[in-house]
């Protein structure tokens, strides 16, 4: 339950704090002077957009704190561990609103997302609005309604991962069939490329290879020249060879190391000189004799290196890559095929997940007849209490005949209603008042508030369009449900303020430069006065103060 309100140059408040307790707490005050601002100050709290006026005029920023008593609030308490904000027994929310429109967002003094204030905001209190009369007209709040009186909200999860399946799946479904075209166009072309290559069948570095053998062969009468003239040089020239003159300084420094050991290690240079240079030109010889001029190999590698480098300069790529490109373009091919077996499998997944969100939409629909007859019931019991005696209140479930699978099932809800003996049930939008809409809004709220455990309801002006008799009737409902729940009643009725256990009073000051708010908790005495002003209309009368003080005894 809410127990303290700080607010702070929030539109016309300049600072008020609120003590609140437990049971059913009214508030009232003369018309203009903001009965709903401690309602929108704490809908601030629980993550409310701000608006432009939020910020007095004036002032810099506004600053907005509530505290709450969630000793027996077990979904808070887990809540605030897992998000690792835990304060014992208590959960404190502030906000704060600069006039630029920006805010920051506490809770137990940890910096949080506005989304998170809305999370926790969700356990703590259950706002019910002046305007929600005029929502029950339209079909999905009749729905959500229903949904929310029987609990649905894990099989309307397990329906909207379904739904969310089968979006993807058809979305996935179109792209592929919209590509289908040119996914064909693609293959052919690819098909053709990779069938080429694979005829060509080019092996990893035999580019390189290739490019080697042609210049060789291209170059063979040159590298015959060449190694004959080095050869002739190194031994065969019978005037002037490399080794005979080589040796001749071997046997020269021969005698001369003999003479002097100094040159010992000259004449071992020259000798390993000879071995080197007899070593070359038996290599040379060998080379000489493998190179070998034929034509017909030749012209087999000048074949297979030109058309590697054509087929290369036909893809764009240098003949080295060529391999490389291959395997991609292959990898390329297995994927258009892998989509193509895609689509044909793509129709039974969405079959499958079509055939899974049925059966929960038949379990929710099936579910959703069962409630709704049991909230009719509850709710034309509740409409007689509310001075409506000859009142009828059905929900029809019709099962909607939709194409495709939707975010809450197949259902169609519609909320019917008899107002007269004889008269056949209609929706009710076309046949309910503004009155008899506000009061089978709020029987709906007080029973929905007794099935949903949150441990503090907000009726904010709930009671438009409510007088006489059914005033007392709706006192007596929501004193009721304040034994069980902390009831926070915005209201201009006597009937209902004086069933509260306590009442606060707003009132508006004026200086004629600056306007301010207060809100007062009011004694009895001060209650009987207040409860009288709202019998009067304005002037307070001995008779009007006698029945304030019945009221406020019943």
């Amino acid at each position: 339950m809410i127990t303290h309100l700080s607010i702070k140059n929030f539109a016309i408040v300049s600072f008020v704090e609120i003590e609140w307790y437990k049971g059913m707490s009214t508030i009232t005050g003369e018309t203009g002077a903001g009965k709903s601002i401690a309602i929108d100050a704490i809908g601030l709290c629980l993550g409310a957009r701000a608006l432009s006026n939020t910020v007095r005029p004036g002032a810099e920023k506004a600053e907005l704190s509530a505290a709450f008593d969630i000793k027996q609030n077990k979904a808070a308490q887990k809540w605030l561990k897992v998000h690792d904000l835990n304060n014992d027994d208590d959960c404190i929310i502030r906000r704060v609103i600069n006039k630029e429109g920006r805010s920051r967002a506490f809770i137990n003094g940890n910096a949080v997302p506005l989304s998170q204030l809305k999370s926790i905001g969700e356990l703590l209190i259950n706002i019910h609005g002046q305007h929600d009369h005029q929502l029950i007209m339209k079909n999905n709040e009749q729905r959500r309604l229903l949904d929310d009186y029987a609990n649905h909200h894990k099989l309307l999860a397990e329906l909207r991962s379904h739904h969310q399946q089968w979006r993807g799946l058809t979305h996935e479904l179109q792209t592929l069939e919209q590509e289908k075209q040119q996914r064909i166009a693609q293959q052919q072309l690819l098909q053709y490329q990779v069938k080429e290559l694979d005829e060509f069948n080019l092996q990893q570095n035999e580019f390189e290879q290739l490019e080697n053998d042609f210049k060789r062969n291209s170059n063979a009468q040159d590298l015959l020249a060449l190694s004959s003239r080095c050869i002739n040089r190194f031994s065969e020239d019978q005037q002037n060879n490399i080794l005979s003159m080589l040796q001749q300084c071997a046997d020269d420094l021969s005698q001369l190391g003999e003479i002097d050991n100094n040159a010992a290690p000259i004449c071992s240079l020259i000798n390993d000189a000879v071995i080197q240079i007899e070593e070359a030109n038996s290599d040379l010889n060998a080379y000489q004799q493998g190179i070998d001029i034929d034509p017909q190999t030749f012209a087999l590698i000048e074949e297979r290196y030109s058309t590697a480098i054509s087929i290369a300069r036909k893809h764009h790529v240098a003949p080295e890559l060529l391999v490389n490109h291959h395997c991609e373009l292959r990898q390329q091919l297995d994927s258009l095929h892998a989509d193509d077996s895609r689509l044909e499998l793509i129709a039974d997944d969405i079959a499958l997940c079509c055939e899974q969100y049925q059966q929960v939409a038949i379990k929710l629909s099936d579910s959703r007849k069962k409630f709704a007859h049991t909230l009719a019931k509850k709710i034309t019991k509740s409409l007689r209490k509310l001075n409506m005696p000859n009142a009828q209140f059905e929900l029809a479930v019709n099962d909607g005949q939709k194409q495709e699978p939707s975010l809450f099932g197949f259902d169609d809800i519609e909320f019917l209603v008899s107002m007269n003996p004889g008269q056949a049930l209609e929706p009710i939008q076309k046949v309910a008042s503004g009155g008899e809409l506000s009061r089978i809004s709020l029987a709906i709220q007080v029973i929905l508030a007794e099935r949903i455990s949150t441990p503090t309801l907000i009726f904010d002006e709930v009671d438009v369009g409510i007088s006489g008799p059914t005033a007392a009737m709706v006192g007596e409902q929501l004193q009721a449900l304040g034994k069980n729940t902390q009831v926070i009643c915005v209201t201009h009725l006597p009937q209902v303020a004086s069933k509260g256990d306590q009442q606060l009073f707003v009132s508006k000051l004026t200086d004629g430069k600056h306007t301010h708010t207060t809100v007062n908790l009011l004694s009895q005495a001060q209650r009987t006065k207040e409860i009288a002003r709202l019998l009067a209309g304005g002037k307070i009368t001995e008779l009007s103060i006698a029945n304030a003080e019945e009221l406020l005894a019943g």
